[in-house]
């Protein structure tokens, strides 16, 4: 297992090289997507004038306090608190958000499923898993909501912002195939068998 630092945008070559138990810190720029993002995106059509080739995404509906626009807060808004959500019910975006947008970094909690682990291997993605309970320490690594798109899902608006030192994350879903969410059910599974084999119990 080794530690990447990774600076936003990066390479496919880069993403290959990540393994399920890595970890990663992320540099530079992370944006934020959840739902109403998606659905917007995918099924509605509409497109968003950020360009995501090569960066990650977290999953996020962030508490943000509305404000002048200014230096400090150029897109009008200060953060308050930017945690993570569930990623199991955007599972039917990936691969689209992969091969239409480029993305190569997914940022979630709790894991995603088959079709997601397939786009990651054919298209060359991974997934960082955080877990829950750290939003407060999330937001620390986020300097500045530097933009916004699709402001009028607020508060599931397409986030733009600035990180410094956003890590460091487990990779949890590799482009290799291997998932720890797979090898931690495996394990599970082998333990509850072998208790119940002690017990004489099928």
């Amino acid at each position: 297992m080794a530690h990447y630092e990774l600076d936003m945008p990066v390479t496919q070559a880069q993403i290959r090289e990540l393994h399920v138990g890595d970890t990663v810190t992320l540099q530079k720029t992370l944006f934020g997507i959840r739902d109403a993002t998606y659905i917007a995106m995918f099924d509605k059509g509409r497109t968003t004038r950020f360009d995501l080739e090569g960066h990650a995404v977290i999953h996020t509906a962030p508490n943000v306090r509305k404000v002048e626009v200014s230096e400090e807060f150029p897109a009008g808004y200060q953060s308050v608190c930017i945690g993570t959500t569930t990623s199991s019910r955007m599972e039917r975006f990936t691969r689209q958000l992969m091969s239409q947008c480029g993305v190569r970094i997914i940022i979630g909690k709790g894991g995603m499923h088959e079709g997601s682990l397939k786009a990651f291997q054919e298209l060359g993605g991974v997934y960082l898993g955080i877990v829950g309970g750290t939003a407060a320490l999330e937001t620390t690594w986020i300097e500045q909501i530097e933009d916004v798109d699709l402001d009028d899902l607020n508060p599931e608006s397409l986030w733009k912002f600035r990180i410094r030192d956003f890590g460091p994350l487990l990779v949890a879903m590799d482009s290799h195939g291997a998932s720890l969410y797979d090898q931690i059910s495996d394990d599970v599974q082998s333990r509850r068998d072998a208790i119940l084999a002690s017990l004489g119990a099928s």
